[in-house]
């Protein structure tokens, strides 16, 4: 039953069948469950540097990042403006400062590119798994379906069964009537 609902849903041969595809079969027919936690899955595979970028990307990406690098700035500008005027670290146009700046974009920039790529990476993966479960959650209920189908058709023929047997009882009866009639 279980190979014609296969045939029905994919409309392919087994030999054509998607890695993925023949996962989930295999499944199906063993009755186990396709769905796992995506999360923990795609990122039980990431290496020590992904890591990193993520987690870098999170933090340069927040409100709080922002707001601590604003109070950093500001706190650079009034120390070497007015509190050391004579004798400051970075004096104006704080040329040391903008070299700070720029080494931190030219390291930031790329981190978060390399969390970008992960982030589509991870939807791709979660993509995949949604096929996954939205092909087995198919299959089960084109199986259900076969299932009721055939239930319904033996109840059908059963139900012929009877009104047969009942007709030729009715038949029977009546034919004995006409002959104790005669």
């Amino acid at each position: 039953m279980l190979k014609d609902i296969e045939k029905l849903v994919l409309g392919k041969l087994s030999s054509d069948l998607s890695s993925a595809e023949q996962k989930v079969l295999k499944r199906a027919r063993e009755r186990r469950t396709v769905s796992t936690n995506a999360g923990e899955d795609f990122l039980a595979h990431a290496t020590f540097g992904q890591r990193l970028a993520d987690g870098i990307a999170r933090v340069g990406g927040s409100w709080g990042f922002i707001i601590g690098f604003m109070l950093f700035l500001v706190a650079w500008v009034i120390l070497n403006a007015v509190i050391l005027a004579t004798g400051a670290l970075d004096p104006y146009p704080f040329i040391f400062l903008n070299l700070i700046l720029s080494m931190l974009a030219a390291v930031q920039a790329p981190i978060i590119m390399m969390s970008q790529n992960r982030q589509a990476e991870r939807d791709r993966f979660m993509a995949a798994k949604d096929y996954e479960i939205n092909l087995k959650a198919e299959i089960e209920v084109l199986a259900l379906h076969h299932k009721i189908d055939e239930q319904v058709l033996k109840e059908l023929r059963e139900t012929r069964e009877q009104i047969d047997a009942l007709r030729q009882a009715v038949e029977g009866l009546s034919i004995q009537a006409s002959n104790s009639q005669n």
